[in-house]
């Protein structure tokens, strides 16, 4: 019982951080310092810490079901009862898509370990916090009173996509950064609006996180204890009912408000993370 009450935990902690621009490395590093399982190894537990993303993902796929999904049933004269066909339009928005999650698909293949390995630390977690929180107040200050040149995901070139990539490479690498928070920056800099910028990246959170789930799972293999499989299903699910909530909140927010507020959150969690871990450490 105690470890479906740490999955359900995480489940909560991974939906809200996931999207909101402040690290869900960050906090889960703080969380596990705290909070573990009891009745599960230590590599089942490193692969839910990232497959628990899955329902976070489907929660992007749900809301936005009419944006990403490119099969439609068509009636037309030829076929009065209907035919399936492609969207041409959600088509070019997955090829953008993928083309944005290039750079950190590719580095994350290669330096997956190594990362694991020599950045996923405390130190490392926390400076990402603060420099990126800092990041966030100066490019709102400096965006101010700027208007927008690109509203839209149809308007985004390659150009504009692959410096959104490159973006959202820092978060492949430093974890803390945060995926949403690097990628948000990053379009901010180059004159995307601020919904845009948030839509982009949750389309773009749906190949990139599907494919590090699914590493990480062909890493563990397939073989789950019942206690597990239980403990990775519900953490998933709480995950999915969370982010339902924490996207919709997203969207209405940024529609009245900057992201400094967020930027000021980081900045403090930053500056706690680094006190505990020189603390405990």
């Amino acid at each position: 019982m105690l470890d479906i009450l740490v999955a359900i935990l995480f489940g909560l902690v991974e939906g809200i951080t996931e999207w909101l621009p402040i690290s869900s490395t960050g906090h889960m590093i703080l969380l596990e310092e705290f909070i573990s399982f009891e009745n599960v190894s230590e590599d089942f537990f490193s692969m839910f810490d990232v497959v628990i993303q899955l329902g976070a993902i489907l929660a992007v796929v749900v809301l936005f079901w009419d944006r990403l999904f490119p099969f439609r049933k068509i009636q037309d004269r030829e076929h009065p009862s209907g035919h399936i066909a492609l969207d041409m339009d959600i088509i070019r928005l997955w090829v953008k898509v993928l083309i944005g999650c290039i750079p950190a698909a590719v580095v994350g293949i290669l330096l997956d370990d190594f990362v694991d390995e020599h950045f996923y630390n405390g130190v490392v977690v926390s400076l990402a916090l603060i420099i990126f929180g800092v990041a966030f107040i100066v490019i709102e200050n400096w965006n101010k009173g700027r208007t927008p040149v690109i509203n839209s995901i149809e308007e985004m070139d390659i150009k504009t996509i692959l410096i959104i990539g490159c973006f959202q490479l820092l978060a492949a690498v430093f974890p803390g950064t945060s995926r949403s928070g690097a990628t948000i920056v990053g379009a901010l800099l180059i004159g995307v609006s601020r919904t845009t910028a948030a839509e982009f990246t949750f389309f773009m959170a749906v190949p990139v996180m599907a494919g590090a789930s699914l590493l990480k799972l062909l890493k563990f293999g397939l073989s789950f204890t019942a206690l597990e499989a239980a403990v990775l299903l519900i953490g998933m699910a709480v995950a999915f009912v969370t982010s339902l909530i924490v996207i919709r909140f997203l969207l209405d927010y940024i529609r009245k408000h900057d992201f400094k507020v967020f930027g000021y959150y980081r900045i403090i969690l930053g500056v706690i993370v680094l006190l505990y871990f020189a603390v405990a450490r």
